[in-house]
């Protein structure tokens, strides 16, 4: 069983989303009954009212310059278990982004899984808005991204990521790259034998912008699948 968690969640320059991110992140946890618990959110090298915003919506704020997701998730994620101070083998750390909204019953589905003994659990995003994109991007987008009948899918987001902090360190946390540091640590726990599962049950709105703050993130592969690279 893994009764407590907290949040993390990198941000750059995302001072107009942030606080939704926030707000929608402390609502799930007061529903798993965890309302003491932390938001973390790490400003990494904002140069807007990132910082201010999200303290105001109620999240503890780590400042860095590293100017690496990477890094951030990883200054965040020592930032909550610091915080915490609980047995790590109990502590759940939930992943999201700054420019993503979570649903009511996402911890508490997190903490589902931990408490069947998963280490690791990756969720699925659903684009909040397709504006940016050309005509019928929905429908392109629904058809490159894979979900199984069986309840399962192929993808890793550090917008919808979960992991039992024990194994998290185990693996030496996320590692700081510029890019798919939640596939390299999704790949490291497999390798290390940890329990990992993906489930189409439990998802997070994210926003459907051309540009992110990641090269070659998210929003760069769903330019690519809906026509509007370039």
């Amino acid at each position: 069983m893994t009764p407590t968690a907290g949040v993390v969640i990198p941000a750059r320059d995302e001072a107009r989303t942030v606080g939704d991110a926030v707000r929608t992140a402390r609502r799930a946890l007061r529903r798993a009954g965890l309302g003491w618990a932390p938001v973390v959110v790490v400003a990494d090298g904002c140069a807007d009212d990132t910082a201010a915003v999200a303290a105001e919506a109620g999240a503890l704020v780590v400042e860095t310059r590293a100017g690496c997701v990477g890094a951030a998730r990883a200054a965040g994620a020592r930032a909550l278990l610091s915080t915490l101070g609980a047995d790590p083998a109990r502590t759940w750390i939930a992943s999201t982004d700054a420019d993503t909204r979570v649903p009511v019953r996402w911890i508490e589905r997190h903490l589902d899984a931990a408490r069947a003994g998963v280490h690791a659990l990756a969720g699925v995003v659903r684009v909040g808005s397709f504006s940016e994109h050309p005509e019928g991007a929905r429908a392109r987008f629904a058809a490159r991204y894979e979900l199984r009948s069986d309840g399962t899918h192929p993808h890793v987001h550090g917008a919808n990521l979960g992991v039992r902090a024990d194994a998290y360190l185990a693996v030496g946390g996320f590692p700081s790259l510029p890019v798919a540091e939640d596939h390299a640590l999704w790949r490291a726990l497999g390798e290390a034998g940890f329990r990992r599962q993906a489930s189409t049950r439990v998802w997070v709105t994210t926003s459907g912008r051309r540009r992110g703050r990641a090269p070659r993130g998210f929003a760069t592969t769903l330019s690519q699948w809906t026509g509007a690279a370039g």
